[in-house]
């Protein structure tokens, strides 16, 4: 035999065993392997039983078929029909009639996944549960079955209530307590979960439909691990403390849950339960929920604030005052439950002021003063009010404004405005009112005395008025009226009309331009201070006599040349001492202020035309002289 042979010999043993290796792995990489969890699995009597299995790796249909059988620990191997998805008559004598009812039954999943579903465990149900899967393959290879221990464990779950809702309405805002007691007692090692929840009516999708379609909803839990929960919809009342769970001791191996709602609102109608949850960790590390008790608390109607909720306003309807008089309004807030602590804002708006035709037609409404939950009132944007006012609590729900002294931009309507916040009586910044109401507005309107004004406004005679000198204007103001009042007085300032236009075209009623604005020059103002508005020029302003207002312009420059007028306004005094401005007002005449030149520079003029001129004329001598004598040269060099 040749070398070649020898080893070709020696090769082929090894080829034949590398091949049975190879094809007894590709074999085995598609072997049927049926599948169930890893056991034991401890479920509760009374309670459903789900046990999935599955088949993979297999030939021929995709849809497989399962039968179940069960091996209890008194029979041995002997094993008993439960259940089969291909033979109705294979469950045996003990499941029959279990099957034919649905106790029992083969849910699938997919087309080789199902679960045996045992609706309720008994005691006999324990034992080892084979799931098996008739072949559907060329040739028999794999597991076509797997076993799992089931252990069948007694109901020791409890439940119960301190006290039922009864059904009567609980006013909007008031709390809501709801106390639910459960525990279990079990050999083995298993945890509780408590849930409070309630099924509503119709919500936003029912409404939509046009049915009425019950929800249910979990409120707040105390899971398996012994943590908080809110439920979906209620996370940010439970964030805002406004929703709480408390788990106390309580007898008999019992522990106490206690559910509060701080506030409850509308939509937390509906019918309340507790539900407690006993759950076991199976040998796959899954929790397993096996057993569950609900309790039904009762039904809660919620009465909303909006239909007892009634603000008005008195004195009813108009009132009219003399000026300088006092204002005292009251504000009424009716319907609020007792039993709810609620915290009130309460404002004062006003609509309107003097300068309307009818109060309260014209302008923006602005707040006056308000009192928030927590007591402290706060004035609008007339801060002095403050001192001239009060807003006070005169008893629960009673609400007072007071103007010690009211002046002609008091009046208007008044309307009291009132935000609810229920079941919070000190809400925070950010937390929105339950309910905001307005009263019917009362028409407060005041009588000024009978007030004229006058001014007359006057250049006084003297020498011509030049760019430097002193410009004196005097303004004669009067007021007349039964009481105390000064004027206000005011000087303003138009620039002089251009040379090509015609002065009665183009001033006003009086006097002034139409189209071009005044600058307010100064101001004496009814209290004796003087104010200056211009910065070009040196001004002053005071009070000649009780009745004489001078305004003077030292230095005045050409910029202050213009169409002058004395604007006046009256202001009375009220028998507290106050000052305000009566509306009163009245315009002098136009003064019209020219500047002329100075004697400075008239003779500057002829001195600068005498200096240019004869500059001029010398400058023509030279150029002449120059030019003949450069002629006369040019004549005697030609000659030579």
């Amino acid at each position: 035999m040749s070398p070649w042979e020898m080893r070709r010999t020696a090769m082929d043993p090894l080829k034949a065993a590398l091949f049975v290796f190879v094809h007894w792995v590709l074999q085995g990489a598609v072997c049927r392997d049926v599948t169930l969890p890893p056991g034991p699995l401890f479920r509760v009597a009374g309670f459903p039983l789900s046990l999935p299995c599955s088949v993979s790796e297999y030939e021929g249909s995709r849809t497989q078929d399962f039968e179940w059988f069960l091996y209890k620990d008194e029979a041995g191997d002997r094993p008993i029909g439960v259940v089969s998805t291909r033979d109705n008559g294979f469950p045996y004598t003990p499941y029959q009639a279990r099957v034919r009812n649905g106790e029992v039954r083969v849910e699938r999943d997919s087309g080789d996944r199902v679960r045996l579903a045992i609706q309720k465990l008994r005691p006999d149900d324990q034992g080892k549960y084979e799931c098996y899967t008739p072949s559907t393959d060329g040739t028999y290879r794999g597991n076509y079955s797997d076993k799992v221990t089931v252990k069948v464990i007694p109901d020791t779950l409890r439940i119960s209530y301190a006290r039922s809702l009864t059904g009567q309405p609980l006013p909007e805002g008031a709390e809501l307590t709801l106390t639910c007691s459960a525990g279990i007692q079990s050999e083995q090692l298993t945890h509780l979960s408590v849930t409070f929840g309630k099924r509503g009516g119709a919500d936003g999708a029912a409404s939509a439909s046009g049915g009425e379609v019950s929800t249910v909803r979990e409120i707040i839990s105390v899971d398996k691990m012994l943590e908080v929960v809110p439920g979906r919809g209620y996370r940010k009342r439970y964030d805002d403390g406004e929703i709480t769970l408390e788990k106390k001791s309580g007898e008999g191996g019992l522990a106490t849950y206690v559910m509060k709602m701080r506030a409850v609102q509308p939509d937390d109608t509906g019918s309340y339960y507790c539900e407690a949850s006993q759950w076991i960790r199976d040998p796959d590390r899954s929790w397993q929920k096996i057993a569950q008790r609900t309790l039904d608390v009762g039904n809660l109607t919620i009465q909303q604030l909006a239909e007892s909720l009634t603000v008005t306003s008195s004195p009813k309807g108009e009132v009219t005052l003399q000026v300088g008089s006092p204002l005292i309004l009251t504000c009424e807030v009716l319907g609020l439950p007792s039993e709810v602590n609620s915290g009130l804002l309460v404002q004062w708006m006003r609509r309107g002021s003097v300068s309307s035709d009818v109060a309260g037609t014209g302008g923006v409404e602005v707040e006056v003063a308000r009192m928030s939950p927590d007591g402290v009132v706060s004035w609008g944007d007339d801060l002095s009010r403050s001192m001239g006012g009060a807003m006070e609590k005169v008893r629960e729900g009673s609400y007072s404004l007071k103007l010690f002294s009211a002046r002609p931009l008091d009046s208007g309507v008044y309307r009291c405005v009132v935000s609810v916040y229920a079941g919070r009586r000190n809400p925070g910044p950010s937390t929105p009112a339950t309910i905001t109401q307005k009263s019917d507005g009362v028409v407060v309107n005041l009588k000024t005395k009978d007030v004229l004004v006058s001014a007359v406004a006057r250049l006084p005679r003297g020498p011509l008025l030049k760019r430097g000198s002193t410009v004196t204007l005097v303004c004669n103001a009067t007021v007349t009226t039964t009481g105390p009042a000064q004027p206000l007085v005011q000087w303003l300032r138009w620039p002089l009309p251009a040379k090509d236009q015609s002065p009665p075209s183009d001033l006003g009623p009086g006097g002034q331009p139409k189209e071009a604005q005044p600058r307010l020059v100064a101001a004496l103002m009814h209290d004796g201070v003087a104010k200056i508005y211009t910065n070009s020029s040196e001004v002053s302003i005071d009070r000649l006599s009780a009745i004489s207002y001078r305004l003077r312009v030292h230095t005045a420059t050409m910029d202050d040349q213009g169409l002058y007028v004395c604007h006046a306004e009256a202001w009375g005094q009220d028998p507290h001492g106050g000052w305000y401005n009566t509306g009163v007002k009245a315009q002098s005449n136009v003064v019209t202020v020219y500047l002329y030149a100075r004697a400075a520079d008239l003779l500057l003029i002829p001195l600068v035309i005498g200096v240019s001129s004869a500059l001029f004329v010398g400058i023509v001598i030279i150029a002449a002289v120059t030019c003949c004598f450069m002629k006369r040269l040019a004549r005697q060099r030609n000659r030579k």
